[in-house]
């Protein structure tokens, strides 16, 4: 089993909860630990907001429960109540992330009523914002995340296996079962690749100033997902428009064949050359073999359908033009990243060293 750095964080918090709760004498540590848990969160603006809405929360609960036992007591039917009354109005403050936290604050103060209850109330209620303030701490210095370098991997992953697909199923040479399945697998990945994304613009955008580099960054990143999904629609309209393209004439798959291997030989080099892998000086049209060209493509295209499938009987085959116009904007995106790639190692390239560095790791 693999240790993630959210597992270590949340037992280094823990820790220093413990620890500080016992350095200044305070009665029942370990609701500070319990704190810690619930506030460890993914990355820094998450832990940043996080923690305001905890704050809120944990005073809510800690207000009814006070108000609740000067009132009414703390029989354990005023605690239910007390506690539905707390959620009601934290949801009504839309911070219904706090509510876990909230109502531990909210028994733990209510578990005794005497004399010197509201003293006791403000050290369980301090206890507890410890334990939410270790967390951040350890959030802010401790296993910062490289969502970047797993953005970057991740992408390049998801990228090869899609390749990988597109180059046998433009040969026919692709399993159909084997490539459905493994379709619904890269769509569940690209869904996870777009919540990394989120979290990296989210680390990104954090209380680090912001910067061009930052912002030039977040850009060439979601365009490096964009472009990964382009590269699937391709796949998944051959998979999808598979019986149509193998009755094509031999000469028009040849092209078709010939276009995307130039494609995803320019994919893959971009790729490497943003991190530093390809010099920056090369051109990269001049390492293919077969220059994409989109006139061609279009013309062989059309004449096949003007030519031969005019029938009503074979209106089907227009599913070709499907096939042509994915590609055509695969490389769109393909020639937009390319000029974003050489922009950014233009004016920024040594601040995409540490990621080859990085990437060499993996």
């Amino acid at each position: 089993m693999k240790l993630g750095a959210r597992i270590l964080k949340t037992g280094i918090a823990i820790i220093l909860a413990l620890f500080v709760a016992q350095l200044l004498n305070l009665p029942s540590p370990v609701f500070a630990g319990i704190a810690a848990v619930f506030a460890v969160q993914p990355t820094i603006y998450r832990s940043y907001l996080s923690i305001i809405e905890q704050v809120q929360g944990n005073i809510i609960g800690a207000l009814i429960a006070i108000l609740s036992v000067v009132l009414f007591g703390n029989h354990i039917v005023i605690i239910g109540l007390a506690s539905i009354v707390a959620i009601t109005l934290i949801l009504k403050l839309k911070i219904e992330n706090t509510i876990g936290l909230a109502l531990v604050t909210l028994i733990a103060i209510m578990e005794v009523s005497h004399e010197q209850f509201i003293q006791f109330a403000l050290i369980r209620f301090s206890t507890i914002m410890l334990g939410v303030f270790s967390s951040f701490v350890v959030n802010l210095i401790f296993l910062p995340p490289k969502y970047e370098t797993k953005l970057f991997h991740q992408i390049d992953l998801l990228t090869q296996d899609i390749l990988k697909w597109m180059r046998l199923i433009s040969r026919n040479a692709s399993e159909h079962h084997l490539l459905k399945k493994d379709i619904g697998k890269i769509r569940e990945r690209l869904m996870k690749l777009d919540q990394l994304y989120l979290m990296f613009k989210e680390d990104q955008n954090t209380l680090k100033s912001k910067s061009p580099v930052k912002n030039r960054k977040l850009v060439i990143y979601r365009h490096m997902v964009s472009t990964t999904r382009r590269s699937f629609d391709i796949l998944r309209r051959l998979h999808q428009y598979e019986n149509e393209y193998v009755h094509l004439p031999s000469h028009l798959q040849k092209a078709i064949q010939e276009q995307l291997d130039c494609l995803m030989g320019y994919h893959e080099q971009l790729l490497l050359k943003f991190i530093g892998k390809v010099k920056q000086e090369t051109e990269l049209d001049d390492v293919h073999d077969v220059l994409f060209n989109r006139q061609e493509l279009l013309q062989l295209s059309m004449a096949e359908i003007n030519e031969e499938y005019t029938t009503e009987e074979n209106l089907q085959t227009y599913h070709l033009m499907h096939i042509i116009s994915s590609i055509l904007e695969y490389d769109e995106h393909l020639n937009h990243l390319d000029l974003l790639i050489n922009t950014f190692q233009k004016f920024h390239k040594e601040d995409n060293d540490y990621l080859q560095m990085e990437e060499e790791e993996i």
